[in-house]
């Protein structure tokens, strides 16, 4: 194992359609462009669902290429998802689209799809031109029939959907989307055709999603921009999941992250490096009062962690991906910080550095802690809550990362 960087000090890092539940997504040709961890319907639209309305969801591309297509989840639904068109266009400004880029979605040569429960849908190769990395792409979905609740993504940070009522795939201006969300629903990811090598994977739970930041300005879409400028353009997708745990599944949260690695990393097409930041929310919840999305809210152990990051590392090495540790970053000051959870912290975070179990190691803890108390997040990087990094803090973790580790 390469490890790069000091953990002692604040150094940077050391160095036609396709159906599945739980099986690899084929891979030849296609590279993940954008992605999303889906997660019980809890709040909202995802609650309600759709019926006889048309959600236009914008997503920025990572990479480009000159055909795409589209994925749908029904991971979490109760009744078979029948979609009864899709289209895909050029976003312009809301939900308005680039005249004359709308471009009907087909799966399997058919214009609707029925996903079952727990499953997804690839669609068929779609033909638009002038999609580069950066691109951003309106998907729209139209549910004829009401659909139940909706597998989603809470807190989409650099897209938005919107919901117009009736058929309107075709519609350009964004007129009829008089509703809007900063969710995602049953869109779980943008492929494109491979014109590069790889993908990245940065897998975590609020921090790697960015909470308390800005559109474009999560960690992930950070470290793609070093890569671009450094002349190495890769993806670097987004499958950050808020509030996710490691080891405890939730009724919120989505799948523990040892079950929900593989659907989230090792099955997306080209993937070839996993950035692996998590186990905070393990942590710390035991230490605060169980709600009814943290139950069961186990207190778990240094090795209990440590045996959890071993089963991705064999997952990750088992397809042949790279797989990077990533510290947890400092959180003293924070509602789940107490001497217990810092002992554990402590001692992941050693393990992490020391272990030589990771292909390579992040030190994201040291270079946000206060130099005065490591234990801390320095002020500088502070969103305020003293456990999530604001804008400059998501910053200096992207440029921790070694790219050699990429």
């Amino acid at each position: 194992m390469r490890v790069l960087g000091s953990w002692s000090g604040l150094l940077a890092i050391v160095a036609g359609l396709t159906q599945w539940s739980f099986t690899p997504v084929v891979t030849d040709g296609w590279r993940a462009a954008w992605l999303t961890a889906m997660q019980q319907p809890t709040t909202g639209w995802s609650q309600q669902g759709f019926a006889a309305q048309s959600v236009r969801q914008v997503v920025q591309l990572a990479a480009g290429g000159p055909e795409l297509r589209i994925r749908v989840s029904n991971q979490y639904g109760v009744r078979p998802l029948k979609l009864a068109g899709a289209t895909v266009a050029k976003a312009t400004v809301g939900a308005a689209v680039e005249p004359g880029s709308v471009r009907q979605v087909w799966f399997r040569g058919a214009g609707t799809v029925s996903v079952p429960v727990g499953g997804q849908a690839a669609s068929d190769a779609i033909a638009l031109p002038g999609v580069t990395s950066g691109t951003r792409v309106a998907v729209t979905l139209y549910f004829a029939e009401a659909t139940g609740p909706a597998t989603f993504h809470e807190y989409g940070a650099a897209g938005a959907a919107y919901r117009a009522q009736g058929d309107q795939l075709a519609e350009t201006t964004g007129a009829a989307y008089r509703e809007s969300s900063g969710s995602w629903y049953f869109l779980a990811g943008v492929d494109t055709v491979a014109s590069g090598t790889g993908a990245v994977v940065a897998f975590g739970d609020s921090i790697t999603n960015g909470f308390r930041t800005t559109p474009g300005r999560r960690y992930p879409d950070l470290l793609a921009a070093r890569l671009a400028a450094a002349g190495r353009p890769t993806p670097v997708l987004n499958a950050g999941l808020g509030s996710n745990r490691l080891l405890t599944e939730s009724a919120c949260y989505g799948d523990r992250g040892v079950v929900r690695f593989q659907r989230d990393v090792l099955d997306q097409p080209g993937a070839t490096t996993a950035l692996v930041l998590i186990g905070i929310n393990d942590i710390g919840s035991p230490e605060v009062a169980p709600t009814p999305c943290t139950t069961p809210n186990p207190a778990i152990t240094a090795e209990q962690l440590i045996a959890g990051y071993r089963t991705l590392i064999q997952e990750a090495h088992s397809r042949g991906i790279r797989i990077v540790g990533v510290t947890l970053p400092p959180f003293g000051g924070a509602a789940v910080h107490t001497e217990r959870s810092e002992r554990i912290w402590a001692a992941a975070n050693t393990w992490i550095r020391t272990s030589g179990e990771f292909d390579a190691v992040a030190d994201f803890a040291a270079a946000l802690a206060d130099p005065a108390d490591t234990t801390r997040l320095a002020p500088q990087y502070d969103s305020g809550d003293h456990l999530h990094p604001n804008e400059a803090g998501y910053r200096a973790m992207a440029d921790a990362v070694d790219l050699s580790v990429i």
